[in-house]
């Protein structure tokens, strides 16, 4: 049996294509490109803490869709036990990054992932993070919108 595709749904699908430039769907960047990225607000899907430097490599998490952010966390950061909306990804890329689970920031609780380590942050599961004198920097996937929200007792 042969599924046939509404007319409608298959109109809208070309739209959305001829909508999204070749600039839209089409990125490669070398570790120093997306380093030279610009830093952005901590908005929506980051920690909120300034001091930590966010960079859109695609999409934006405030906004729906697909969405990477890179996160370049200075040595010494703890980061409280949050929550986000959205089923998210990440990769370690540089740096020691301590990540654990739970709605309390336990610094014994957390395990230690190097560069090429992968985690994931499911959507409304409690996490938590910090980093050693080296600092660390994560990408982080998701699908917006995301958000923030802080649960349990800092650090």
């Amino acid at each position: 049996m042969t599924r046939r595709i509404p007319r409608g749904a298959a109109f809208f699908a070309l739209l959305l294509l001829a909508a999204a430039s070749p600039a839209d769907l089409q990125r490669r960047l070398t570790p120093d490109e997306a380093s030279g990225l610009p830093v952005v607000a901590a908005g929506r899907g980051t920690s909120g803490l300034h001091t930590i430097e966010t960079r859109l490599l695609k999409g934006d998490p405030a906004r729906p869709g697909l969405y990477t952010i890179s996160i370049k966390v200075p040595p010494g950061t703890h980061i409280a036990a949050h929550t986000h909306r959205d089923d998210r990804t990440a990769t370690v890329v540089a740096g020691l990054w301590h990540f654990g689970y739970g709605s309390q920031a336990i610094e014994g609780a957390t395990r230690a992932l190097s560069p090429g380590s992968f985690y994931t942050e499911p959507a409304g599961d409690p996490h938590f993070a910090w980093t050693g004198p080296e600092g660390a920097t994560v990408y982080i996937t998701g699908i917006g919108p995301s958000d923030t929200q802080y649960v349990g007792k800092p650090y």
